[in-house]
């Protein structure tokens, strides 16, 4: 073994979200720091989520305006996809992204160790044998598409969503097994591609997490795309046959298709790398913290998909400026997790911040106020040809505390969703402010305004 490399003020396991932004903070911060990553900097959300599902995402955005142009007068014809050009396109956008990530990281003086590192001591991270020390490690391991119990993976007709990503043919058709983000996102894009798709959920909606309203909007949507779902229906198994796959689910229904894609959520990566032996506490694999993403190890804190929560990377950005501000000693404030914006980038989009009407009526009780306002009265949306609505819930005689919305660039509308939610608003605080015309943000205005009792363009 080489020997120790002292120094270090920080070490960060994981060159993800959560891995680089706690790094880069640091350094910005005069401290000496090292971040190891295994794979490529910029993890998941880099090369393996957020950035290429949703190049995919907008390429089936142009295909579906290729398609529907005759109705904005424009003749245009619609001869099909070519994947590998997509896929080009795809690699392009984040081939240019980590060029500028790694820039950013080699211009903050940032120590990058690449290969696979284990946790050997509170403060020792080892790497192919070096042993890298610091007065501060942040374990950032980031997470991995899971399966179901005996649903065997073969990367060809039984896939992930990073299989799903390489694909350079276009599937006649697919189940995707899962109903969440992931399943919808993609269902979203490959229907846009001309795939026949089924989703399959064991939970009674799609995005059953969201508020129901949005759900239901959602599902209203799909079905009007040609979307097949069946929700409520568990998984029971798979088989392979000479043309595909052959799904079964709950009430012995089977659905065929060229592959089956499992988007069943995604679990942390902490399986092997020395964290229990270290004192860690895991639960299900995940990393427990305190609000300060404190492990109990002294010194050792976790950010990212290995903390119980949302996954989302913006949400390991900010754990990660968090800790490295915290190391640094300058207390900032703990990270409110229903201020996070969570988006699903399917069409039509999905946008929240904020607690659902069912949370605020256990909450709050049956004195909780809503008002939806329906995209139709909007300009904008008009224009866009979209559908969908947006709807607050505020606590009795209180701010506003729940903000939901479907329709196309809706998540275009979260940044002024998130302000609302975290500055605590109340509807007069938002009804008094003068929204851009024709913008889609006007629909927020109306909500408020409604809310504040002096609605203008709701019935």
């Amino acid at each position: 073994m080489s020997e120790p490399n002292t120094g270090f003020d920080v070490v960060v396991l994981g060159g993800g979200s959560g891995g680089y932004a706690t790094a880069l903070r640091a350094a910005q911060l005069g401290m000496s720091v090292a971040l190891i990553e295994k794979d490529k900097l910029g993890g998941t959300c880099l090369h393996r989520g957020c950035i290429p599902t949703k190049a995919l995402l907008h390429a089936g955005e142009v295909a579906d305006a290729a398609r529907e142009a005759e109705h904005f007068g424009v003749q245009a014809t619609f001869n099909g996809i070519d994947m590998k050009a997509v896929n080009s396109y795809k690699d392009g956008v984040v081939s240019k992204l980590y060029k500028g990530l790694q820039g950013l990281v080699k211009s903050r003086k940032i120590t990058y160790i690449e290969g696979s590192g284990r946790l050997v001591a509170p403060t020792a991270v080892e790497v192919a044998g070096t042993r890298y020390e610091g007065r501060n490690v942040v374990l950032a391991t980031g997470s991995y598409s899971k399966s179901l119990p005996g649903l065997e993976v073969d990367g060809e007709r039984v896939i992930t969503s990073e299989h799903a990503l390489t694909l350079d043919t276009v599937p006649g058709s697919a189940v995707v097994l899962g109903g969440g983000v992931i399943g919808c996102e993609f269902a979203s894009a490959w229907k846009s591609f001309g795939v026949d798709v089924t989703i399959v959920e064991a939970l009674p909606r799609l995005l059953a997490v969201e508020d129901e309203q949005s759900s239901k909007s959602l599902e209203r949507a799909f079905r009007k795309r040609g979307i097949k779902f069946k929700t409520g229906k568990p998984f029971e198994g798979v088989e392979r046959t000479d043309s595909g796959v052959r799904v079964a689910i709950a009430g012995g229904e089977t659905i065929d298709a060229d592959l089956l894609l499992v988007a069943v959520g995604r679990g942390p990566v902490t399986d092997g790398l020395g964290y229990d032996e270290q004192g860690v506490r895991l639960e299900r694999g995940f990393v427990i913290t305190d609000e300060r993403l404190r492990t109990g190890v002294p010194n050792l804190y976790a950010v990212g998909d290995i903390v119980p929560g949302l996954q989302l990377a913006h949400r390991g950005f900010q754990q990660g400026i968090f800790v490295a501000e915290e190391i640094a000693g300058q207390n900032p404030a703990v990270i409110d997790e229903m201020g996070i914006p969570r988006v699903t980038y399917c069409e039509p989009e999905v946008a929240s911040m904020g607690l659902t009407e069912a949370q605020a009526r256990e909450k709050y009780g049956d004195k909780v106020e809503t008002v939806s306002y329906d995209l139709t009265g909007n300009g904008k949306s008009q224009i866009l040809r979209t559908q969908g609505f947006v709807k607050l819930v505020r606590a009795p005689e209180g701010p506003v505390v729940g903000i939901h919305m479907v329709g196309a660039r809706v998540s275009e509308l979260i940044g002024e969703a998130q302000l609302i939610y975290n500055w605590e608003a109340y509807p007069a605080d938002v009804a008094s402010l003068v929204h851009g015309h024709p913008t889609q943000t006007e629909a927020l205005g109306e909500a408020h305004l409604a809310l504040a009792g002096k609605p203008l363009h709701v019935h």
